[in-house]
């Protein structure tokens, strides 16, 4: 069956460029991320992530583009940021809301305009932090003002660039191109760290070995199970008589997923979790007394400090599952759409009573799948603790986004092939 959807995909003309224009775009990524910024020392930069575990992790989001220094080292995490600050400025600004959410497609485009353009001043304020903390480590030698203004010139341009790269790939591929530029740096520091493991395997962390495989797999059933649920609401259409015809008099259901935000709030609490830490980085040599006691207070928001780290991960994936649902799913223009074209929930009146029904259901299930989402995302951590494995932080992580990414992509597949198969009939 499966080889069956691999063949019916390639011998559909239109299907197979989509594919094969996302593979060349994930291509050009991995060259971008793989371009040193010049005038870094490769030994100490080698050195200086080899002794910090926090830039280790922020560098699987980046897909090694950070530990290479290379001009894609900021990734998206200017652009995730962006996107983050603007939602959140939707709830305080009533013009910003009714512009992403009641000016239809229009407003959505001038809504994602805004965000990219914020995400050019976060990019040199992220891109100046970064080059100064690696300038003061001694990876980076600046001679000028000049030399700095271009590398961070450079990083900015870089951020640009993966993120035309996603929009290219939601506009004209398959799946969310941000999403699928994670997946991909992801998966490209695989290989490198199964063969670390391997390399430095350690007959007495043999049983580590063994928990970190099952629970990646556990994982992946629970990540499978939950973005795969939904619950089916059903609807009916009253019969309608236009001219000679009789139109309407079907069931049907409204499907509610349990996480329809899928892997959204992970990345966004990521985003979140990793900004302590770089700012604690950046400071903790000031000479002045307070910035650096400051420094020692948020380097306490680190995975090490499991106690403090796993609790406010947690909150944050259930906060940013509710508030992304909020934003992206409208019972109220559902309610509205169904009266329009006739349909109702039996047992619920139209419009108002609708609107609270769905409501009512979307809170529900939400928050078993937001409570779930937190628990898979600092599982891992727990895990270390109990194991000793640091791998586990950020392959549990890596996995939960990684299996979204794939499920999210496998069912925009599948919608295009129904469509060609309805057209086709």
């Amino acid at each position: 069956m499966f080889f069956q959807k691999i063949v019916q995909i390639f011998k559909i003309h239109d299907l197979r460029n989509k594919i094969i224009f996302v593979l060349a775009m994930l291509m050009i990524f991995r060259v971008a991320a793989n371009i040193p910024v010049p005038g870094v020392d490769a030994s100490k930069l080698k050195e200086f992530f080899g002794n910090n575990q926090f830039f280790g992790l922020l560098n699987i989001f980046t897909g090694g583009a950070l530990s290479n220094f290379s001009l894609a080292m900021l990734g998206l995490g200017p652009y995730i940021t962006a996107t983050i600050i603007l939602q959140l400025l939707t709830m305080i600004f009533p013009r910003l809301e009714e512009i992403y959410k009641e000016q239809g497609e229009a407003g959505r485009r001038k809504f994602n305009q805004y965000g990219r353009l914020l995400t050019v001043p976060l990019a040199a304020l992220q891109g100046y932090a970064m080059l100064t903390l690696f300038s003061r480590q001694g990876v980076i030698v600046f001679n000028s003002w000049i030399d700095i203004a271009v590398a961070i010139v450079t990083v900015v341009a870089g951020t640009v660039f993966l993120m035309w790269i996603g929009e290219l790939i939601s506009e004209k591929g398959i799946g969310n191109g941000v999403s699928l530029l994670i997946f991909a740096g992801i998966i490209a520091g695989l290989p490198s760290t199964i063969r670390e493991i391997i390399v430095a395997r350690d007959p007495s962390k043999i049983p580590s070995y063994i928990a970190f495989v099952v629970v990646a797999l556990l994982v992946i059933a629970a990540v499978v199970l939950i973005n795969e649920g939904k619950r089916n609401i059903p609807v009916s259409y009253a019969k309608r008589i236009r001219g000679r015809r009789m139109y309407g008099g079907v069931s049907t259901y409204l499907p509610i997923s349990v996480n329809p935000a899928g892997v959204i709030p992970i990345i966004f609490a990521v985003s979140i979790m990793l900004m302590p830490g770089m700012v604690a980085n950046f400071i903790t040599n000031s000479s002045h007394a307070w910035l650096a006691s400051l420094a020692r207070q948020l380097a306490k928001f680190s995975p090490q400090n499991l106690w403090l780290y796993a609790p406010f991960y947690f909150l944050l994936v259930v906060v940013f599952t509710f508030f992304y649902t909020a934003v992206t799913f409208e019972p109220k223009n559902i309610s509205s759409n169904l009266q329009k074209m006739g349909g109702f929930i039996p047992g619920i009146r139209p419009g108002r009573a609708t609107s609270e029904f769905l409501h009512f259901i979307l809170n529900r299930l939400l928050l078993f799948g937001a409570i779930f989402l937190g628990a898979v995302a600092v599982l891992p951590s727990i895990i270390q603790s109990g194991f000793g494995f640091s791998q586990l932080t950020i392959g549990g992580t890596a996995v939960l986004i990684v299996v979204s990414v794939v499920l999210e992509t496998m069912r925009q597949v599948e919608s295009q092939l129904t469509v060609r198969d309805y057209e086709g009939f």
